[in-house]
């Protein structure tokens, strides 16, 4: 079985105070660029058309986009639809009338794809309007999913753990999804259901990787040692460093061959999973740990949890009061 960085030391809390710097001003940046450029939204938020195409032969996917573009809807979502020959086209636009942009969309794709490859060898075969209320709807959804994810993870580690594992595994996913909004800010990523799905899946795969830690943590707790819980977070995270590495790596791996090879409906979602990889371990062991550590110094445990827990603390064999006798000797 393959083992790599078995047995380690390191010391990876003593520089949380540099880390959080780093981590606060990125943030920063990002709420910035969010404030002065918005967020950028795909059609399912700020409403749209969606046209289903087929055409004679197989167009250059290139020169279809280039066509819909200087038909001025820059941005277009352009996808393949089953056969080579079957595309669908997302362009953005806001429905204010009946007789708005949203419904005279279809008609101005439709002529300039007309003209550039003739009438004959284009067929629109489905045209949808996505209105601004649905889009309402879907931002709405969507914020509310995030904030169940965030309340039932609190509940479930409160449960299972303790009620300070729990604060510190949401403020660490609140990091996360404030830092890959930044992220999103940023790089001017567009804002889709399929980036929402990416934003979910972060939140996932950081509370799983924080959550193995305070697994470990638990155990070490547990353990009849006089120990600190400083010492016992870095050994923790010492222990369960081979896992997350390989796990990282093999993820970032699968990530990285889809934003290089996948093209360009699926890049966002490539690149905020990819961004989640590195804050979600940047979190596990820099927020999480520090926010701990914090609450300890505030509200310490019991005698019987930082041992072990009150329940079997009683049930712990005595320590030999000699050290020198064995254990067994009589």
């Amino acid at each position: 079985m393959l083992r790599i960085l078995h047995d380690t030391k390191y010391d990876f809390i003593k520089p949380w105070r540099i880390a959080v710097g780093i981590t606060v001003a990125f943030i920063t940046a990002g709420l910035i660029f969010l404030g002065v450029h918005g967020i950028n939204q795909s059609i399912e938020f700020t409403g749209g058309t969606l046209m289903q195409l087929e055409f004679s032969q197989p167009p250059n996917v290139a020169d279809l986009r280039g066509t819909v573009d200087a038909a001025g809807f820059r941005n277009s979502e352009i996808q393949q639809f089953g056969s080579n020959k079957e595309f669908t086209v997302r362009a953005a636009g806001h429905a204010v009338s009946p007789g708005g942009k949203v419904e005279s969309t279809a008609a101005e794709i439709q002529a300039a794809l007309e003209q550039k490859y003739g009438k004959a060898n284009v067929r629109v075969l489905r045209t949808e309007i996505v209105g601004p209320r649905v889009g309402e709807e879907l931002s709405r959804n969507a914020m509310l999913a995030i904030l169940i994810s965030l309340g039932v993870t609190l509940l479930y580690l409160a449960f299972r753990f303790e009620w300070r594992f729990g604060v510190a595994a949401v403020v660490a996913t609140a990091h996360d999804l404030l830092s890959t909004l930044a992220f999103l800010a940023i790089m001017r990523l567009e804002v889709s259901l399929t980036v929402v799905a990416a934003l979910l899946t972060v939140i996932g795969y950081s509370l799983n990787d924080t959550i193995i830690i305070f697994d470990r943590v638990r155990e070490n707790l547990k353990k009849a040692r006089p120990e600190p819980l400083y010492d016992v977070l870095n050994r923790s995270i010492n222990e369960t460093l081979p896992r997350s590495v390989l796990t990282h790596v093999t993820v970032a791996a699968a990530t990285l061959s889809l934003l290089l090879f996948a093209g360009e409906v699926i890049r966002p979602f490539s690149w905020i999973m990819l961004f989640g990889i590195v804050t979600g371990t940047f979190s596990s062991i820099y927020v999480a740990g520090p926010i701990l550590l914090f609450i300890e110094r505030k509200w310490p445990r019991s005698r019987g949890e930082k041992g072990q827990s009150p329940r079997n603390a009683s049930s712990a064999p005595p320590r030999p009061t000699n050290p020198r006798t064995p254990v067994g000797a009589r």
